[in-house]
């Protein structure tokens, strides 16, 4: 999963996820997959706590570090029974590490002479070296500091020791207490991974006083049950060898627990359960940040629908209250159906004047058609008013925040669509047509076909507009709006035409089909904004809680 949205953690999850998908790909799904596949001993600790020298003693001689090994020593090195190569030749663990072939030159370099630490463009590959003193069924690896000033090789270090089934961590008599070891410590015992520490260069008269502080400290941390050994403070030779001797009880330890396959598969299972345990910690972190992932692209979501959708009622509302028939529709309308004495009449008589309304209107229909464009260009801008409006509030509350600010980034959404004016128009139109064929269908009967010719489909049409135009609360006790006596004009001919019901019943549509356009309308403005949020797909972490809490489970029952 991802955490797409630019929250003030979303680094910090990220690095969750990293950590958790390392975890699984470098170690829990090798180890699961090959139970009986030798132990990984990763040999790691502190910048000049004598990782390497530490293994040359155990190969008795140089091969780390020294400038020894063939084509390169930039690299980790893994070293490893002949036996055991087809385990580690292929990526089987570690799978995004080069594997490099190394050799041992047949003259090493003096230690004056070793090479230079590794720069991270090298840090990419795995130096495989086969060595007959390493016991069959373990393989030991040289990691990088792990408080390296390079932040490449802290991160390397951090995935070797991932992938470890057992640490061997050294460390000094002046260092043992440091920070960023004793952070590595703390993860090996939440892991529960077998833990040898070699407490090194320690000078033999404070041996009892430091070995007694440092195995107090690992005891107050969960760590009691690691082996710890200790090598004396003491001159290395020309080739930057320890004395011979001073490593046998880590070597025979290491050989015994080579030797004994139920004690390697014992250790291997601890530590795979261990290391589900703690995916299963990550995952219910990273759900938490999922979590605050999905909050705000709920919080945007929620804006954007709140201001389109107090825009489509703001709309609705300037349709039904007569606030349409003010201006230009109103003057269209009373040109449309004559002087003030011509409402009186047909107030007073709508059926004895029909005849004198259908002729007027056959013979003139061009007001019908002007009534019809003056509420369409009324209509079309408090449409266009409204969407601007939404449009503005929304790109103002997303920029408000920093997740909003990352979706929108330099596009301007501020206001409409370029092409809205013109779908507004279309969708308007649409509406006027509809509403035509809702008369036009229902004057298809015998007993009213006669009325609704002699009115004409435009005529009608128009009426029913300002009909539903002046509306509060319905057809039933209408409320007279702005335009006064025209609602009632209106109103009285197309009952005069299709019958109190029919009328009622046609406003309704009307008003429904308007308010579906809008919908539409507004629905693809609001798109610009959620389309963004979909792209992103921030999900919530209750499936992630779900698996973690399977691991646990997993990991407690093995």
């Amino acid at each position: 999963m991802t955490l797409p949205l630019a929250l003030s953690d979303a680094d910090e999850g990220r690095r969750w996820i990293t950590a958790a998908l390392a975890q699984l790909d470098d170690y829990v799904l090798p180890r699961y997959r090959s139970l009986d596949a030798p132990l990984l001993a990763v040999v790691g600790g502190s910048t000049g706590a004598g990782k390497s020298t530490l293994v040359n003693a155990l190969m008795g001689y140089p091969v780390t570090r020294s400038g020894a090994i063939r084509p390169t020593t930039r690299q980790p090195i893994l070293l490893h029974h002949p036996a055991d190569a087809a385990w580690f030749e292929g990526s089987r663990i570690l799978p995004g590490l080069e594997r490099i072939r190394g050799t041992v030159a047949a003259h090493p370099v003096p230690a004056s002479q070793a090479g230079a630490t590794p720069d991270a463009s090298a840090m990419t590959s795995l130096v495989l070296l086969e060595q007959e003193q390493v016991p069959q069924g373990m393989a030991l690896l040289d990691a990088p500091d792990v408080d390296s000033i390079s932040d490449e090789n802290r991160r390397l270090a951090g995935q070797l020791l991932a992938a470890a089934d057992l640490w061997v961590f050294v460390t000094s008599a002046n260092r043992y207490a440091d920070a960023v070891p004793w952070r590595l410590l703390l993860d090996a015992a939440s892991r529960d991974i077998t833990v040898a520490v070699v407490l090194d260069r320690v000078p033999p008269e404070a041996e009892a006083e430091v070995r007694e502080d440092l195995q107090a400290m690992l005891t107050a941390q969960g760590l009691g049950g690691a082996m710890l050994f200790v090598i004396h403070e003491s001159p290395l030779d020309a080739m930057g060898m320890l004395p011979a001797g001073s490593v046998d009880s880590l070597r025979s330890w290491l050989a015994g627990l080579a030797a004994d396959a139920g004690e390697r598969s014992a250790v291997a299972r601890r530590t795979l359960n261990g290391a589900v345990k703690a995916v299963g910690t990550r995952m219910e972190a990273i759900a938490g940040f999922a979590d605050a992932q999905e909050a705000a692209a709920r919080e945007l979501r929620e804006g954007a629908v709140a201001e389109y959708s107090e825009a489509l009622k703001r709309i609705l509302d300037a349709t039904k209250d007569g606030a349409l028939l003010r201006g230009e529709v109103l003057a269209r309308w009373q040109d449309f159906v004559g002087t003030g004495e011509f409402f009186r009449a047909v107030e007073q008589n709508v059926g004895r004047i029909r005849d004198r309304i259908g002729a007027y209107f056959r013979g003139e229909p061009a007001p019908a058609v002007k009534v019809e464009t003056a509420i369409e260009t009324g209509l079309q801008a408090v449409i266009l008013d409204e969407a601007a409006n939404a449009a503005e509030n929304v790109d103002r509350r997303w920029r408000s925040q920093p997740a909003g600010r990352q979706l929108l980034g330099t596009d301007d959404l501020a206001g409409t669509s370029p092409d809205f004016d013109v779908r507004a128009t279309a969708a308007i139109r649409k509406w006027q047509e509809g509403l035509m064929e809702l008369i036009r269908e229902q004057g298809q009967g015998k007993r009213t076909q006669a009325r609704w010719l002699s009115f004409g489909i435009n005529g009608l049409g128009a009426a029913l507009m300002v009909v539903v135009f002046s509306m509060t609360a319905g057809l039933s006790g209408l409320e007279i709006g702005i335009a006064g006596g025209t609602a009632v004009v209106g109103q009285r001919l197309l009952e005069a035409v299709f019958g109190e019901d029919a009328v009622r019943r046609l406003a309704h549509q009307a008003r429904e089909d308007l308010h579906v356009h809008c919908q539409r309308l507004l629905d693809s403005e609001r798109a610009r904004f959620l389309d963004r949020l979909d792209d992103a797909r921030p999900i919530g972490g209750r499936s992630l809680r779900q698996h973690a809490r399977t691991l646990r489970r997993l990991a407690g029952s093995a």
